[in-house]
């Protein structure tokens, strides 16, 4: 995974860099590490829509924000989310919880971030598949790459 994000960035044109740390998948100990702040960390939650079951929803949002489950669900016409057991996502996406990036390579997961994620930073960081290795990349260039659904997916308060 890591690699195909380092390939499908470099050949986009993209604004990035490469951070090697410690393993670590938690939003504010890996900020630290990377030396970025929590709240431009992408923050990726796989999530499973009630009525919409073959399909899954990779929520994104910043690192110190969290997911309100109903916002979720109607961003892609549905009422009810739940976070997808942690087998499933690992399964789904190929990766470690904590290393999930902000990508969907799969028409079966499809690709919400919240527009806080974009607009408070301009560089958002993520994990790319490993928890020894960061991104961080232009924000602009994300959305432009990544084209996802932005809806406020972010809990109030």
């Amino acid at each position: 995974m890591f690699e195909r994000i380092d390939t499908l960035l470099r050949e986009s044109g993209a604004r990035y860099r490469i951070i090697r740390h410690p393993a670590e998948g938690r939003s504010e100990k890996v900020a630290r590490l990377r030396g970025t702040l929590p709240g431009q960390g992408a923050k990726a939650m796989l999530c499973r829509v009630r009525e919409f079951p073959d399909r899954l929803v990779l929520a994104i949002l910043p690192g110190d924000r969290k997911v309100d489950f109903r916002k979720v669900a109607r961003a892609v016409g549905g009422k009810k989310a739940t976070l997808a057991p942690p087998e499933e996502a690992i399964a789904r996406t190929g990766c470690a919880i904590g290393a999930i990036p902000p990508f969907s390579f799969s028409p079966d997961i499809r690709l919400v971030a919240d527009p806080q994620l974009l607009s408070r930073y301009g560089e958002i960081a993520f994990n790319a598949g490993r928890l020894d290795a960061s991104i961080v990349l232009d924000a602009a260039d994300y959305a432009r790459i990544a084209r996802p659904l932005l809806a406020d997916i972010a809990a109030d308060g």
